[in-house]
């Protein structure tokens, strides 16, 4: 490579994939992103554009990372955050790969290493990384404090276990018996209560693996700090983002479950907030407090409950593009069932809708169907390798319009499909 490569140069050069297990990877992706931190945010983006679909990924990433600490090297912010994640069965992508663990992706130390490379050159970000046990049958929380002692940054990890702290008489958690009745919500819920206990003026949560590299954190403070968002959300689908992920997990059916998710959730998907479910958002620690005091689920649907009270308290949010590299060979979603993880979303969702007062019109009517003609994942399961001829061809925009599919054209539908007896 030439002593001063041209920018055209360092992204055509860069790798073509990214395995989340390797840390020889996260190690040339930081190097890029230092490199790239010489160009400006308009001339890397025009160099991107001009390579197009041509761009090796490892390029995409690294100009998102060079964006973040671009902005939090010039701004040197001062704040204490929090990032929380939940830990389920993470017993594999904790500790780093191995011939007897080929999924491993040391993600504790990896978190630990992409935060203080973020933060380097910007002391005024004051970060702790909150790793909760969910109940997890794995010890989680054993190996997660393990991995902590071993490890120079291990100072700014608080590990925590949902089951140590229940049950509770004071909310938010006092309506969970056991660790049992959550899933992930109760634990992202308490590692965000003991961030804003401990100091944090805002709360990031992402995911327990190596998806999300959390030197993007600046992406989410920009937003927060110079314009006063309050909520900031990563957004997937943005122009500017990089995102793979295995998209042969679903069958032709999940038109279908976004159609009646996007109807029942109007008021969050009108707003153009269409990827709900990143594991890369920010809350204001005075919002998120008062959000958590009564939450409406423990679940996966966590996330639509807090954006919906957000939206019923008047809160603006914003969307920042990120990186995301699916982590799929461990996640929940196998080990529990994709439809059952897409039943605790949709039903999750519904709860949601109806507390915050958004239950109106043609999302009451998606909500009725919902609850009258879903009974569980098993008939999730029914449909999603199916779909209704007014879905057919549909694309993105179509999802959520009654105009495509009427909730009264739905029920027929599932009616014949799943209790063709049905009157």
């Amino acid at each position: 490579m030439p002593e001063d490569p041209s920018l055209e140069t360092l992204l055509a050069g860069a790798r073509g994939d990214f395995d989340l297990t390797r840390a020889d990877d996260q190690r040339s992706v930081s190097l890029l992103a230092e490199a790239l931190e010489g160009f400006s945010e308009d001339e890397i983006r025009s160099a991107l554009k001009t390579l197009s679909a041509d761009a090796p990924l490892e390029a995409g990433i690294a100009a998102l990372l060079a964006r973040s600490r671009q902005w939090l090297n010039k701004h040197s912010p001062e704040i204490e955050i929090g990032i929380v994640f939940a830990m389920w069965g993470e017993q594999n992508r904790l500790r780093p790969a191995s011939a007897e663990n080929p999924n491993g992706e040391n993600s504790l130390a990896t978190k630990l290493e992409q935060l203080d490379w973020a933060t380097r050159n910007a002391p005024g970000v004051r970060w702790k990384l909150y790793a909760v046990d969910d109940g997890c049958p794995h010890g989680s929380a054993r190996i997660a404090a393990e991995i902590a002692a071993s490890h120079p940054l291990g100072d700014r990890v608080r590990v925590l276990s949902l089951a140590e702290t229940l049950p509770s008489g004071a909310p938010p958690l006092r309506n969970l018996q056991s660790a049992d009745d959550s899933r992930k919500g109760g634990a992202i819920i308490l590692g965000a209560m003991t961030a804003i206990e401990e100091g944090a003026r805002a709360v990031i949560y992402t995911d327990a693996d190596n998806s999300v590299h959390l030197g993007q954190i600046g992406l989410l403070l920009e937003p927060y700090l110079t314009r006063g968002a309050p909520v900031v959300l990563g957004d997937r689908k943005h122009a500017d983002s990089v995102l793979v992920k295995d998209a042969a997990r679903w069958g032709v059916g999940i038109a279908i479950l976004r159609h009646m998710q996007r109807m029942a959730g109007r008021e969050i998907f009108s707003r153009g907030i269409l990827d709900t479910q990143a594991a890369f958002k920010l809350y204001d620690a005075k919002v998120l407090s008062k959000i958590i005091q009564s939450p409406s689920v423990y679940d996966f649907s966590f996330d639509t409950d807090w954006i919906l009270a957000a939206l019923a308290a008047g809160e603006p949010i914003e969307q920042v593009p990120f990186a995301f590299i699916d982590s799929f060979a461990e996640s929940a979603s196998i080990t529990q069932g994709p439809m059952t993880t897409w039943e605790t979303l949709l039903f999750g969702l519904c709860i949601a809708v109806k507390r915050h007062g958004f239950a109106e019109g043609p999302a009451a009517e998606m909500i009725s169907v919902i609850n009258d003609e879903i009974k569980g994942h098993e008939d999730l399961d029914r449909i999603i390798n199916l779909i209704p001829k007014e879905l057919e061809g549909a694309s993105d925009s179509d999802f959520g319009n009654p105009d495509v599919m009427s909730p009264a054209s739905l029920r027929t539908w599932l009616r014949e499909v799943l209790n063709p007896s049905h009157p």
